[in-house]
Parts: C-alpha cells; sequence; structure tokens
C-alpha cells in the first residue's frame, strides 16, 4: 500500500450554500470560473439571469416582479422552443459588480420566484470583462 495516498475529495451538492457567504456552491464555481478568466469582480459587468415558466401568464409575472425587485434587474420575455412549448423564457439583465451579497440576494430572489411561480431558475453568468 502506498504511504502518501491523496484523500478523494469530497463530493458537495451544488445547490448546498457555503456556511461561511450564504452562496450556493454553483455560483461560488462561476464565480470561480470568471476570476480564473482574468475577471476583476470588484468592477461592474453585464449579467444574465436565465428562468423557464411554464405558460405566457406565469412568465410576464416572473418578469414583472423580477423587474421590480430592485438590483436594475430588466426582464424579458422570450417565445417557447418548438420542441419546448410549456417552457417559457424569462432572461433579466443588469450590469452589476459580482460581491458575495449581490450573488446571494439575486440568487435568492430568482430561488424564490421559481418556488412560487412554479418556474425553473436555471442560473446566471456574466462577461468576464466589464
Amino acid at each position: 500500500m502506498w504511504p502518501f495516498r491523496r484523500k478523494k475529495r469530497e463530493q458537495v451538492d451544488p445547490e448546498e450554500r457555503s456556511p461561511q457567504l450564504g452562496i450556493k456552491y454553483k455560483d461560488l464555481m462561476v464565480m470561480d470560473q470568471l476570476a480564473k478568466a482574468g475577471a476583476d469582480l470588484e468592477q461592474p459587468r453585464h449579467v444574465i439571469f436565465y428562468m423557464y415558466a411554464p405558460t405566457l401568464e406565469v412568465a410576464q409575472s416572473v418578469a414583472k416582479v423580477a423587474g421590480s425587485a430592485g438590483h436594475g434587474l430588466r426582464a424579458e420575455v422570450g417565445k417557447p422552443a418548438p420542441e419546448h412549448p410549456d417552457s417559457w423564457p424569462v432572461t433579466c439583465e443588469t450590469n452589476a459588480v459580482i460581491s458575495p451579497d449581490f450573488v446571494r440576494e439575486t440568487g435568492n430572489l430568482f430561488d424564490d420566484l421559481a418556488a412560487h411561480y412554479r418556474a425553473e431558475y436555471d442560473g446566471w453568468q456574466a462577461a468576464a470583462t466589464p
């Protein structure tokens, strides 16, 4: 037996939250990828959030609530893809500093919207450069 074996890395559930920051691990991974791409996370940048609603009416409600929730979110409802007629896309865009507070607050907002409206929050992306 080899005496210097590395311990296997523990698997983390991406939906679980970091106890230190209260941010989901999947969001920390996005922030890490941005930093690895050279992003200065203290500079504002374009951020897009993705949700999918089961009906047009729900999508419009989600967009309205998200747009009035702060963070400068501009919400838009798209048309469903032919292969997913019951999945109305809602995108919300803003320019923001990707701080732990911003990521936690917006993540909570979209998780709450998804739960309330029975929609799906698919996550977010941000530009590596401002």
